[in-house]
């Protein structure tokens, strides 16, 4: 087909058919398939996939034969909501045909409380395997970033080679230098000291369960279980919507995590702090992360006093107003700018960035300038 021919078939694909173009057998399959999201109006284009299980699982099989993988999954997300097709998720053959993908895990932990027990473990080795994938990617960066940032959080007068801080030895010998050497003559070598393995920080997680924070929970409870894991990070991982739970036991594992979260209802941001401010010990080795959109449905007022106090007592706060790729959802400004007046920056970050994020807090580096670095746009304080 010459490129004239192939860019009219891509718009008869595109516009269905109200574009006058011949299709080959292997197109009118996909122009099906497409109309089965697209053009559910059309009664005569469904092509029988109507709401039975066979039909869709046969549909899920034809976007996968006739699209690259990219598009199948574009496809299978814009069937859920176009198609309704979430009661469809409860059928343990159709479940375990789709793709999973973080999507699918937000779609599976908004459905948990009625899944039915047939569909139970299916459901739970669906989220493994996206649980599992995510891991893969995600643990060995922030194991690396915060293990390095507790070892280099002390200094070591007498550094084994390997451990030498290069940049402060050079900088406290520069009256040794030999002009006839060329070279400086270190008198003191300051190295990055290694602390025992105890807890060194402790880290809460605060986690909005409302529904536009979904793949926000999604990696939040990765990364909680992985800094769970740490010896040296006493990590507490807290959700909340009206009502607090801690899941702080269920954190070695992500997937309970992840089935312990009840998505939507409403939002009392004031009562999920009070309750991880009773749970600090050391306040000033603690990193506490609101992870929130902010639209705060308890008492605001009683909420920043909080805030200050916390920041007063020299707990490191960071409020994360979305923990994903698909970057910050709505949110409330005039908090957030309330919050950054009190000295607590309000931003969003990917999962690629927060093991970064972690390691300046970790430092007690200025978080504001980490983020200027990253080019993340940080809510200004009010005026």
């Amino acid at each position: 087909m010459n490129e004239a021919g192939e860019r009219v078939r891509r718009w008869r694909l595109i516009l269905g058919d109200v574009c006058a173009c011949p299709l080959s057998a292997e197109d009118r399959k996909r122009d099906a398939a497409l109309a089965f999201v697209y053009e559910q109006d059309k009664q005569d284009r469904r092509g029988g996939y109507g709401d039975s299980a066979p039909s869709v699982s046969r549909w899920l099989g034809d976007i996968r034969a006739y699209f690259p993988e990219s598009t199948a999954l574009v496809l299978q997300q814009d069937a859920l909501e176009r198609r309704h097709l979430k009661s469809l998720l409860l059928d343990p053959e159709l479940l375990a045909s789709i793709k999973p993908d973080v999507r699918l895990v937000t779609e599976l932990m908004a459905l948990s409380a009625v899944i039915p027990e047939e569909t139970k473990d299916t459901a739970r080795q669906v989220v493994r395997s996206v649980v599992e994938e995510l891991m893969r990617r995600l643990e060995e960066p922030l194991r690396s970033a915060v293990t390095g940032a507790l070892d280099r959080s002390t200094r070591n007068r007498r550094p084994r080679y390997a451990e030498i801080d290069w940049n402060a030895t050079i900088r406290a010998n520069l009256q040794h230098w030999q002009e006839e050497y060329h070279a400086i003559i270190p008198h003191r070598l300051i190295g990055y000291g290694r602390k025992a393995r105890r807890v060194q920080r402790e880290v809460v997680l605060c986690i909005d369960q409302s529904g536009s924070m979904a793949e926000s929970i999604v990696y939040s409870g990765i990364y909680g279980a992985v800094m769970a894991s740490l010896p040296a990070v006493a990590t507490r991982i807290v959700f909340f919507d009206t009502a607090v739970v801690d899941m702080t036991d269920s954190c070695t594992d992500p997937v309970d995590i992840l089935f312990g979260v009840q998505l939507g209802g409403g939002t009392d941001i004031n009562r999920a702090v009070s309750y991880c401010r009773q749970c600090i010990r050391e306040p000033r080795n603690t990193i506490f992360v609101l992870i929130s959109d902010l639209y705060e449905g308890g008492v605001e007022r009683e909420l920043l006093q909080q805030a200050a106090e916390m920041k007063e007592s020299g707990v490191t706060m960071i409020t994360l107003l979305a923990l994903s790729d698909s970057g910050a959802p709505a949110y409330d400004r005039n908090l957030g700018a309330k919050l950054a007046a009190l000295g607590i920056p309000s931003f969003a970050c990917t999962p690629d960035q927060f093991p970064g994020l972690m390691a300046t807090a970790i430092r007690r580096e200025d978080i504001g300038l980490w983020a200027a670095k990253q080019e993340i746009a940080v809510i200004p304080a009010e005026s």
